[in-house]
């Protein structure tokens, strides 16, 4: 009896003792596939992340927005930014440096091939007669080319007195052409606000600085009618005073102020700049010397 006991007993504990290894071994291998599967979910992660940062290393750099704070920081803030925060500034810079690069020299409009600025003015004026049988000369019109011919300022102009001779012949004004012209004293400070600093060409242009009741500098002052090289060029003596219509005729063979239409003051003063330019440097050259 006893030992039946005994052997029943023995058996009953080596039954519980082998499921309790069970249970421990069954949880071993719990936690061993728990700990594997932390081990792969944080490998996992840092392959991610490394992987972002190649990303973003490789990207560039106008692809990240600028935000607020990297305006800032870019205005001057004493905080220094990161290095991902510098890459579009950067990238900034070097593409305006580039554009400032890529620029230019804006070339200025010289008036003569001798790349002096345009400094040279032909004026021609025409008069009209005011005052007993119009023996008083008024400025009845003004035209001033530049040194390549080109209008810079062609008006009528109206005295400040009635006109008794408009002198058509030689001046080609009408009646007409003075009804809405501009007023004397307006249009003598426009001319001399052109005139101011330049140097001024015309044929016996006293007679024309007199109706501007104005005097020019000598010094910036060439008269064609008073140049020996001109009239040495057409043939004539040196100490005749030729007229504009007789050295262009002689010099280019051409005529100007034909016909019973009268004159124009336009074709006169480009006249006198064809002149002048004939013997500029020779005639620029002698004044530079103290000789005419």
């Amino acid at each position: 009896m006893s030992d039946i006991m005994f052997n029943v007993c023995f058996s009953g504990d080596s039954s519980s003792s082998g499921a309790k290894i069970k249970n421990r071994m069954h949880q071993n291998k719990t936690e061993q596939h728990n700990v594997a599967l932390k081990f792969k979910k944080r490998k996992r992660k840092k392959f991610t992340k490394t992987s972002e940062q190649r990303i973003m290393s490789t990207q560039r750099p106008s692809s990240h927005p600028t935000t607020s704070n990297q305006v800032l920081l870019h205005a001057g803030s004493s905080n220094e930014p990161s290095s991902h925060q510098q890459q579009p500034f950067t990238a900034m810079n070097s593409h305006t440096k580039a554009s400032k690069q890529n620029l230019k020299p804006i070339s200025v409009t010289k008036c003569q091939p001798s790349g002096i600025p345009c400094k040279y003015l032909a004026m021609d004026c025409e008069m009209v007669g005011t005052g007993p049988k119009g023996s008083v000369s008024q400025l009845g019109r003004c035209s001033i080319v530049s040194y390549e011919g080109d209008v810079v300022y062609d008006k009528f102009v109206k005295p400040s007195v009635p006109v008794t001779d408009y002198r058509t012949r030689w001046s080609g004004i009408r009646a007409k052409d003075l009804r809405k012209a501009t007023p004397y004293f307006q249009a003598r400070k426009e001319i001399l606000k052109l005139l101011a600093g330049k140097i001024v060409i015309g044929h016996a242009v006293h007679n024309d600085f007199q109706v501007l009741q104005y005097s020019h500098p000598a010094a910036l002052t060439r008269d064609t009618s008073r140049i020996p090289l001109l009239n040495r060029r057409a043939g004539f003596e040196e100490k005749v005073c030729a007229s504009l219509k007789r050295l262009t005729k002689a010099i280019f063979n051409r005529d100007i102020q034909t016909g019973y239409g009268g004159h124009s003051s336009v074709e006169d003063a480009r006249a006198t700049m064809e002149l002048y330019k004939l013997v500029e440097d020779e005639w620029e050259k002698k004044l530079s010397l103290g000789k005419q």
